[in-house]
């Protein structure tokens, strides 16, 4: 995505260079030039010295190059300055318009299809400010009906896209007819929704989710279409790219299917080379399957042809590629077979003049998506989003779906946008989480995976990335970040004071997944060599002992005075937060939801505060 950003003064200068960095977009930058004539820092341009003369030209310079605008001015001066540049929706860019005092980021116009929406939560996520969204969507908490299947890679085809939307804000029924492509869509709406359960009788507008292009429809209809249909070609050598285009729309045309609907084209690895073949694919974004004549070979056709065989060393190309490739289609997690179906058996057209193809038309059981899939791996740290970095807060801003603990879900939940899937898991699901986040990202999501503290602290990071290992992950897709929170060791630190200005340590109690003797040769060793200890997870009602005999080692090997305290749900609603000391710590005061942190020999108490010296000589006081 290509952004302009325009900050006139220096001080909206400042505020938006975040946006450079955590925004990570291709950026046309324009202030105004400094009034002494010294040239502004990279990658800001100056207007008004000499070319472009005023903000207003550079403005509309810029317009037709990029995808987004985002200003620092106020909303009166934004209108006038693109009010003789806008046309409509589907051709203007998103135009968001940021306050100088970094409090608000107003979505503008260009909402839904221009990505204004979307823009502005990540200008104020990456900026902390609020998001103003006043799309009619917005206000109901349901997703925009233009951008339903955006996550999945469904085309937008023809429609009363104005009129269903008017029927969805107007709390009037809509219906929904669907014929392929992934249900995932209908986790993103609220489940009592009447989308989701009116019928086709009692329906005033209706959204059809097809591979097939009707047009005599008797109420307002709008058109999406996943990318199901792969087309099997064969053709002569030089066949052109006009007769090849031309031949698919008249077969799609006789057969009632959607242009918009094609995933991509198959045919044998011998036409690699083809450049009408190669030119059409370009055109449209689609990909190319090439397949050698023994895989064809074996894959049973209808219409199998022995002078195809004797030429190119396979019965079948156009039907056999099709159907291949429709097996092969990456899909989504669905519990559904895989099954492709021949929905148009080899057709000839011929040309004197520019040459001849065989065509036919296989449909996947599930969509291609040209989306790579991404997965953030995200710390919330201890559960008040003030405590959430902005590098989390813009992932969750993006992500098409969050996965997590259902407490965990719950705490970032003001923080979620409509439109957005999400999936609990109970605690002792953390493999079925992690499979889960991956299935979706190899669909070509973008998910996010919330753990509490730190992802990469007792949390889903490493899971996620052993399940991708083993499976055998390139590297590459799903691409794959891991954004580090405030861990419950920190949290506690912060509120204790500075417990942890020396060495110090974590150890988990929870033997579920690590070999209790093991625990206790680290809790012997942590105790012997003077750390500070923060204890994770140290009793539930059903792990009553470990934490009983953690406390006789460190009473062992350290004085009864030893500072302890036991944090619980810090920054959270129920905080609680208790000093004491290894002689007296109460066990029933500790749970799962509890971090106890055992100082060292040097640890003190002073009022509230538990300290740690450095070491730095201080002298007499």
């Amino acid at each position: 995505m290509k952004l302009a950003l325009f900050a006139p003064t220096p001080r909206g200068r400042q505020l938006a260079q975040p946006l450079l960095s955590l925004l990570p977009e291709e950026w046309i930058c324009w202030s105004k030039a400094n009034s002494q004539g010294e040239p502004l820092p990279p990658p800001w341009q100056a207007y008004g010295d000499p070319l472009p003369g005023s903000l207003a030209a550079a403005v509309a310079q810029s317009w037709p190059q990029v995808q987004g605008c985002i200003f620092v001015l106020p909303v009166g001066s934004v209108v006038r300055l693109i009010a003789p540049l806008l046309q409509d929706k589907y051709r203007d860019p998103a135009v968001v318009v940021v306050d100088e005092a970094g409090r608000w980021a107003v979505s503008l116009c260009g909402g839904h299809v221009g990505g204004a929406d979307a823009l502005a939560r990540r200008v104020a996520a990456a900026l902390g400010a609020e998001p103003v969204l006043t799309s009619a969507s917005e206000g109901l908490g349901i997703p925009p009906v233009d951008l339903l299947g955006d996550p999945y890679g469904w085309r937008r085809g023809a429609g009363d896209w104005n009129e269903v939307a008017a029927a969805l804000a107007r709390g009037e029924p809509v219906a929904v007819e669907q014929t392929c492509g992934t249900q995932l869509w209908r986790r993103a709406w609220p489940a009592d929704h009447p989308l989701l359960s009116t019928a086709p009788s009692q329906a005033v507008a209706q959204i059809r989710i097809s591979e097939y292009s009707t047009s005599l429809d008797k109420i307002p209809t709008v058109h999406w279409h996943p990318r199901v249909l792969w087309l099997g070609v064969g053709c002569e050598r030089g066949t052109s790219r006009a007769w090849l285009e031309g031949s698919l729309r008249r077969l799609l045309q006789s057969q009632g299917l959607a242009f918009e609907a094609i995933a991509g084209l198959a045919t044998l690895e011998l036409k690699r080379d083809e450049a009408g073949l190669v030119e059409l694919a370009q055109a449209y974004g689609w990909p190319i399957q090439f397949f050698s004549a023994e895989a064809l070979a074996g894959i049973p056709v209808p219409h199998p042809s022995e002078a195809v065989q004797q030429a190119v060393g396979t019965p079948s190309v156009a039907e056999a590629a099709a159907l291949l490739a429709a097996q092969r289609c990456s899909g989504d997690s669905d519990p559904a077979p895989a099954r492709a179906t021949l929905l148009c058996p080899k057709q000839v057209f011929a040309s004197e003049s520019e040459g001849a193809c065989t065509l036919a038309i296989a449909r996947a059981a599930r969509e291609y998506s040209p989306r790579a899939g991404h997965l953030w791996l995200i710390g919330t740290g201890p559960g008040d989003p003030a405590q959430l970095t902005l590098a989390a807060r813009l992932a969750l801003a993006q992500a098409d779906a969050v996965i997590g603990y259902q407490l965990y879900l719950d705490l970032v939940a003001p923080l979620l946008r409509p439109g957005q899937i999400c999936e609990a898991f109970p605690i002792t699901q953390e493999v079925q989480r992690a499979q889960r986040a991956i299935a979706l990202a190899q669909q070509g999501l973008q998910v996010a995976v919330i753990s509490s503290g730190d992802a990469g602290i007792y949390g889903m990071a490493g899971l996620v990335l052993e399940c991708l290992a083993r499976a055998g992950w390139d590297g590459i897709r799903p691409s794959l970040e891991v954004l580090p929170g405030i861990s419950a060791l920190q949290a506690a630190a912060a509120r204790l004071g500075a417990p942890l200005m020396q060495d110090f340590c974590a150890i988990s109690l929870s033997d579920r997944l690590t070999p209790w003797p093991a625990i206790e040769q680290r809790l012997q060793a942590a105790a012997q060599t003077d750390f500070v200890v923060a204890l994770y997870n140290p009793r539930s009602r059903q792990r009553l002992d470990p934490f009983l005999k953690a406390l006789q080692i460190f009473r062992r090997a350290r004085s009864a005075h030893t500072p302890v305290a036991v944090a619980r749900n810090l920054y959270r609603p129920g905080e609680t937060l208790h000093l004491t000391t290894l002689g007296e710590v109460d066990p029933e005061a500790v749970d799962m939801f509890t971090l106890v942190l055992i100082g060292n020999s040097q640890t003190f108490r002073y009022g509230r505060w538990l300290i740690t010296p450095r070491g730095y000589p201080l002298g007499k006081t």
